[in-house]
């Protein structure tokens, strides 16, 4: 898939896990939901870091004030 954006939302994009859906948004978003995880630019870069996406991981982000 070819995305117009693609340059301009990896200079944004804070995933530091390497993958070829970098910059091209629609993909992350989708294979994300598919495995009921949340992409990385919905958490802070320590969170980040731990390639952890789970939803459960987010909701105890949220709850101990970190996003």
């Amino acid at each position: 898939m070819d995305c117009p954006n693609q340059k301009q939302n990896q200079m944004i994009c804070n995933c530091t896990y390497p993958c070829g859906k970098k910059g091209i948004c629609c993909q992350c978003v989708s294979y994300h939901r598919s495995r009921n995880e949340l992409p990385a630019c919905y958490f802070p870069a320590a969170a980040e870091k731990t390639y952890d996406r789970s939803l459960a991981n987010y909701v105890r982000l949220f709850q101990q004030g970190k996003i």
